[in-house]
């Protein structure tokens, strides 16, 4: 069967009808929006991330939804929600926790107390693996946080996993490749959960403060950061737009600080403001 054919039979085994015209306009409104450019490959994946609107809100057709969302602020957070990607893990990436470690905090635990404000940005941190992923690594960097100024500051544009970020419980599955000294200090388990989770401790909590943010929308924050942590949040964006992102991360950073991308992305022909110094790991000018 051919490609064609194949498209057809999709077509007419939908639950709704979705032409056109229904994904040009709500995926300019994810670009409007959220600054995602969703090629046309994104097709079917909207449609099956949306249609769960649609049933959840009992409505028949995608003219319905999108009547919706241009009145209902709430609706739109919640179609942000179904549209944004979410997909983590704890020390994903695991060379740029190195790197924090080895060259960042060991080296600034030397330094004299007036120097030990130390602050970390985890821009999209979706359910909250990465932001607690930097605390254990903070945690198992400074023998003596108690004479530090330490603090991570973690935001995502979905609310849901956001809620999930803050709660920061987990299911044994999540954790399990953790090893057993970071599951032991790190987490306790929650007793008369439906499935085995464990919740992060006070400890691991206390560094950091989740909100929620648009990267298309001003940043309330006013740095320095010492570094940016923006994995695979480029790759969502067209060259325009990651070049205004990155000149505005640029801006609350110093000479010296550091950004950390994902594995895919890079900053060649986006931002002459940072040198690539190890493999993802950038350094502002």
């Amino acid at each position: 069967m051919d490609t064609s054919a194949i498209h057809s039979v999709a077509l007419k085994l939908r639950e709704f009808e979705f032409g056109d015209e229904d994904f040009e306009a709500l995926r300019q409104l994810v670009k409007q929006v959220t600054g995602i450019a969703l090629s046309d490959a994104k097709r079917e994946l909207v449609y099956g991330r949306l249609a769960r609107r649609l049933r959840a809100l009992n409505l028949k057709t995608f003219r319905e939804y999108r009547n919706l969302l241009a009145g209902d602020s709430d609706e739109l957070v919640q179609f942000c929600n179904a549209i944004t990607t979410n997909l983590t893990a704890f020390f994903r990436e695991p060379h740029h926790f190195d790197h924090l470690r080895d060259d960042v905090l060991r080296p600034l635990a030397a330094k004299p107390p007036a120097q030990r404000r130390f602050r970390i940005w985890s821009s999209a941190c979706s359910t909250g693996e990465e932001p607690y992923t930097i605390a254990m690594t903070v945690l198992e960097s400074i023998p003596d946080l108690s004479r530090w100024d330490i603090k991570i500051l973690a935001t995502d544009l979905d609310s849901d996993v956001l809620g999930k970020a803050r709660r920061g419980v987990y299911l044994e599955d999540r954790i399990r490749t953790l090893s057993a000294e970071r599951r032991k200090r790190f987490f306790t388990a929650v007793h008369g959960a439906k499935e085995p989770s464990y919740a992060v401790t006070p400890e691991l909590a206390r560094l950091i403060t989740f909100k929620q943010l648009n990267l298309m929308h001003p940043f309330p924050m006013k740095g320095p950061l010492d570094v940016i942590v923006c994995r695979n949040v480029l790759i969502y964006f067209d060259k325009d737009t990651q070049r205004e992102l990155v000149g505005r991360m640029a801006h609350l950073q110093r000479p010296g600080d550091l950004l950390f991308l994902g594995h895919s992305e890079s900053l060649f022909k986006v931002s002459t403001d940072y040198t690539l110094i190890g493999r993802t790991i950038y350094r502002r000018n």
